[in-house]
C-alpha cells in the first residue's frame, strides 16, 4: 500500500505524517501523532469516544480517513487546555463535578460539550443533554456530566 503525506493543524500547530489511505483519522492520531487522548471504542461511529473537531464542529474520527483531514484544522482533546497547560474551565468543571469515572468517555464527552458552549455560552439542561446524546457513558449516568457543563458554562460567562 502506499503512503500519503498528511499535513493539518493539530491543537494550534501544523504537523505532518504518511498514512496509508485506508487509515483512520483516529488511528493516525494516536499512532502517528501521539495524541492518545482520542480514544477508540465503537469503531463505527456509535459511542463518541473518537470526538473530535474538524473545522469547528465535532465529528467522529473513527469515520474519517486521514487523508481526507490533509489541510484541515483538528482539536483533540489535548488542545482543550488552557493556555499555560492547566485546565481549561470545562476540563476543571468536570473534575469539580466528579464528571467522569472511568475516563473512557471523557474526551468525547468534553469535545462534544466544548462545541456546544462555543455555540451557546449558556445552554439550558435540554441542550446539554442533546449535545452529549451521541456519546456513550456506562458509568456517570450522565447527572454529573450536565451538572459540569452547566458550571462551565457559568464560570465562562462570569470571566468574559
Amino acid at each position: 500500500m502506499s503512503e500519503h503525506k498528511i499535513t493539518l493543524e493539530l491543537n494550534g500547530r501544523e504537523v505532518s505524517g504518511f498514512a496509508e489511505a485506508r487509515m483512520t483519522l483516529v488511528d493516525f492520531l494516536r499512532d502517528n501523532l501521539d495524541q492518545t487522548g482520542t480514544h477508540i471504542g465503537c469503531e463505527h461511529g456509535v459511542c463518541g469516544a473518537c470526538s473530535i473537531i474538524l473545522d469547528g464542529q465535532p465529528v467522529r474520527s473513527c469515520l474519517v480517513f486521514a487523508v481526507m483531514a490533509d489541510g484541515h484544522k483538528i482539536t483533540t482533546v489535548e488542545g482543550l487546555e488552557g493556555p499555560e497547560g492547566d485546565l481549561s474551565p470545562l476540563q476543571d468543571a468536570f473534575w469539580e463535578q466528579h464528571a467522569m469515572q472511568c475516563g473512557y468517555c471523557t474526551p468525547g464527552m468534553l469535545i462534544a460539550t466544548h462545541a456546544l458552549l462555543k455555540e451557546d455560552p449558556n445552554p439550558t439542561e435540554e441542550k446539554i443533554r442533546e449535545s452529549i446524546g451521541g456519546n456513550l457513558c456506562r458509568c456517570t449516568g450522565y447527572q454529573q456530566i450536565v451538572e459540569a457543563v452547566q458550571l462551565a458554562s457559568k464560570k465562562l460567562r462570569e470571566t468574559s
